[in-house]
């Protein structure tokens, strides 16, 4: 099946373009890419496997190999345990990032005063969207958010009008991924999940195995859509290997 979109339609006369202002011809323009990015994102969500060689796509919870991308409960606590054991500055990062399932660029650019300390939560920026100002708030355990007030002086800091509008981790983005890929690998971790993104669908995934309603998993995300958060629901957990396992001792040998 060819996913691809054909633009030729669009196309405009430069008698016709001549005759608008020029900031309405690309606010127009504008409009018809989102709906076409809109339609490739419904078609390659919507396509099954192909038999006739095409490659495949990759989803959420498996990559185009069909290798897991994200990480079990076993492998998040052994992260967890290595990640306790890091340097203050890091091990809060990684801590952050397992305990809220934020986007790498989200953590970067959480400043001192977005962490709302008698709420017990932390307020995010959702970055991956077509507007900014849309912010989530993800509790957080109390005992995590007292080792944040410690290594980062919350109680200090969040006084000062300039210091706590200052990122907290002033690192890029490559640091900050070489920081979490590190202790993955410290901790035994390895596959296409061993990245701050595997962390990420592993929140999810581990969120919706736990029991937390999937409204609840979706707000503290940043989805935009109900189904993007239902994708992380067909990921095996215990309950699901539980009954499997009831169903194989029905197997006669």
């Amino acid at each position: 099946m060819d996913n691809r979109v054909d633009t030729r339609w669009i196309t405009i006369s430069t008698d016709v373009l001549a005759s608008f202002d020029g900031a309405v011809i690309i606010t127009w323009l504008l409009s018809v890419l989102n709906k076409m990015e809109y339609f490739v994102y419904q078609v390659n969500s919507n396509s099954s496997p192909d038999i006739t060689g095409e490659k495949p796509t990759p989803t959420f919870l498996y990559d185009g190999a069909g290798r897991r991308k994200y990480l079990t409960a076993a492998e998040r606590n052994a992260f967890l345990r290595v990640a306790r054991t890091l340097p203050d500055e890091h091990r809060t990062f990684c801590l952050t990032l397992a305990y809220t399932g934020a986007r790498i660029s989200e953590a970067l650019f959480l400043i001192p005063k977005q962490i709302d300390r008698p709420a017990q939560c932390i307020v995010y920026e959702t970055l991956k969207r077509r507007r900014r100002g849309i912010f989530r708030a993800v509790p957080i355990p109390a005992d995590f958010l007292s080792e944040l007030e410690r290594v980062h002086q919350l109680h200090v800091i969040q006084l000062d009008p300039v210091l706590c509008a200052q990122r907290i981790w002033p690192w890029c983005r490559t640091t900050a991924w070489h920081v979490v890929k590190e202790c993955m690998t410290s901790a035994g971790i390895e596959g296409p999940h061993t990245s701050p993104k595997g962390l990420r669908h592993s929140f999810a995934v581990n969120a919706l195995q736990a029991g937390v309603p999937i409204n609840l998993v979706r707000k503290w995300l940043g989805h935009a859509r109900l189904s993007t958060t239902e994708i992380y629901a067909d990921a095996i957990g215990e309950e699901e290997q539980a009954i499997a396992d009831r169903f194989w001792k029905t197997f006669q040998t």
